[in-house]
């Protein structure tokens, strides 16, 4: 299959038909690795400045103001909530207990419930810098990607505030790389059969043996749904492209009956890696909550739901447990948009993509406000806004990547799609609903992988001439330098820095900002 124009000039040739990107010399692995973890190191310095401000006088701001309660009673009873708060405890655990971790090593305040967060942005940063290294073959691209999630708004906000999306992100975007790694490491076994003449063996080709990265992919979507239900959107998407991958890797080695062949050898094994797995994993998040005696809903069983159920067989804590969840439905389906009273930052998911909508989290203005010194035409202020330079472009960067996905069969930009339309497509299901902008977190690395791949074949081939490669490298270079510079123009707003009225009037680009 395509993988598209830009193998840059260190990378080896393609060495067979289903083993299309071999694996890179060691000289090059290392200089990859060490790329990323330079980007992480300045990715963590952006994400833990000052992390601790600002503050509601010493209290969260906005969101927070659920999940780090929440997450301090977690760490009070030793991993579980007890306290239903009128049935606000709407998500799984796991993100609270990532929460509780930072209050545990630094105490209640700012830098404590908002240092989990800061690590899983710094993460991403590094896991982005891989998965687009192994995208493109191209270090130079892996960088541009992670100077790009440094650089977005959007991340950098959430990666600084005791909310729950950071979590759900770095878990989805290190299934997305597991699955990457799998589907190179399927195409390499699949090539050493070829050389030994197994394929032909059977019309269904060869077994692939035990999948670790599969299995790690797994897993780390079971975590993603342990942090918000939302993450069993990108386990139905990765499942089904993990095997199309199959399907594609078995017909390009030459199996007779590619499409049986998966069913017979792979369908199984997924089954168990992407619906198993993932469930018990899930399951493995609520560990506290079912050894606890007083978790909120952990005896409903003989209280609030009949101890006679036709589902007698299925033990009491696990009937308690989906009891517990069907009031968390109930909460989210009833949480729609008043047409009276809307909530005036919420948002629908056809302004997503551009970032039309964003949302203040936190303002103080006047003499009092941190950093003023007296002056009244004064304020700080964090708003959650993806930087224009990147967003803005969502739209033509999709419709390319599915131009590219159709008309190339390009897999790059197809497996960008599905991730992409995993994280916001689902939501125009509901559009009653009350909806946020925030919700966009996960997808935000994938908007990433997407401009790095136009902007790798804006650099154009290794093979091109240098005026080419030049002219290319110059547009890049520009607008990886209008990224930056858009960032710098934001931070104020993203950090809550003291600027004048005059300044928050700039910053605030489109009408609907307000």
């Amino acid at each position: 299959m395509p993988v598209g124009a830009l193998p840059p000039p260190e990378d080896p040739a393609p060495a067979d038909p289903v083993d299309r990107l071999g694996p890179p010399p060691p000289t090059d692995r290392l200089r990859g690795w060490a790329t990323a973890l330079a980007l992480a190191a300045l990715g963590g310095l952006v994400r833990f400045w000052n992390l601790g401000f600002p503050t509601d006088k010493g209290t969260p701001v906005f969101d927070e103001k659920h999940y780090v309660p929440q997450a301090w009673q977690v760490l009070r009873n030793g991993g579980y909530e007890d306290n239903a708060g009128y049935r606000l405890i709407v998500h799984p655990p796991l993100g609270k207990q990532l929460i509780a971790i930072g209050e545990w090593l630094f105490g209640y305040d700012g830098w404590g419930w908002r240092f989990s967060a800061a690590v899983a942005g710094t993460v991403s940063v590094l896991l982005i810098v891989r998965i687009a290294r192994r995208l493109t073959r191209s270090t130079l691209l892996g960088a541009l990607a992670g100077v790009l999630l440094v650089c977005d708004g959007l991340s950098h906000v959430q990666s600084r505030v005791g909310m729950l999306d950071a979590f759900l992100a770095v878990f989805v975007l290190a299934a997305f790389g597991c699955l990457l790694v799998d589907r190179d490491q399927v195409r390499q076994r699949l090539a050493v059969a070829v050389r030994e003449g197994r394929v032909a063996e059977t019309p269904w080709g060869p077994r692939m043996g035990f999948r670790w990265w599969r299995f790690g992919a797994g897993v780390l979507l079971g975590l993603a749904c342990g942090v918000k239900w939302s993450g069993t959107y990108f386990l139905a998407a990765f499942a089904v492209l993990c095997v199309v991958w199959d399907v594609t890797a078995r017909r390009a080695a030459g199996v007779p009956r590619p499409w049986v062949g998966t069913v017979v050898r792979d369908l199984g094994p997924a089954l168990w890696a992407l619906a198993v797995v993932p469930i018990l994993a899930y399951l493995a998040t609520w560990w506290a909550w079912f050894g606890s005696e007083t978790g909120v809903d952990r005896h409903a069983v003989g209280r609030d739901v009949g101890a006679d159920s036709p589902f007698w067989f299925v033990p009491d804590a696990l009937r308690s447990l989906w009891f517990y969840s069907s009031k968390v439905l109930e909460f989210h389906n009833s949480l729609v948009t008043d047409p009276n009273k809307p909530h005036p930052w919420e948002s629908k998911p056809w302004t997503w993509p551009m970032g039309l909508r964003p949302m203040l989290y936190y303002l103080e203005s006047g003499g009092g406000a941190p950093g003023c010194d007296g002056r009244q035409d004064c304020l700080g202020a964090v708003m959650l806004v993806g930087t224009p330079a990147m967003w803005w472009l969502a739209f033509p960067m999709l419709g390319w990547a599915l131009w590219r996905a159709v008309t190339r069969v390009d897999w790059r930009y197809a497996a960008v799609l599905v991730a992409y339309a995993a994280g916001w497509l689902p939501w125009f299901v509901n559009l009653d609903r009350q909806m946020y902008y925030f919700y966009v977190t996960p997808i935000a690395p994938f908007l990433v992988l997407g401009l790095v791949l136009v902007m790798g074949e804006i650099l154009g081939s290794a093979r091109a001439g240098a005026e080419r490669r030049g002219t290319g490298l110059l547009v890049v270079a520009i607008y990886t330098g209008l990224v930056v510079a858009n960032f710098a123009w934001l931070w104020p707003i993203l950090n809550g820095n003291a600027i004048p009225l005059w300044w928050w009037n700039a910053e605030m680009w489109l009408p609907s900002w307000r």
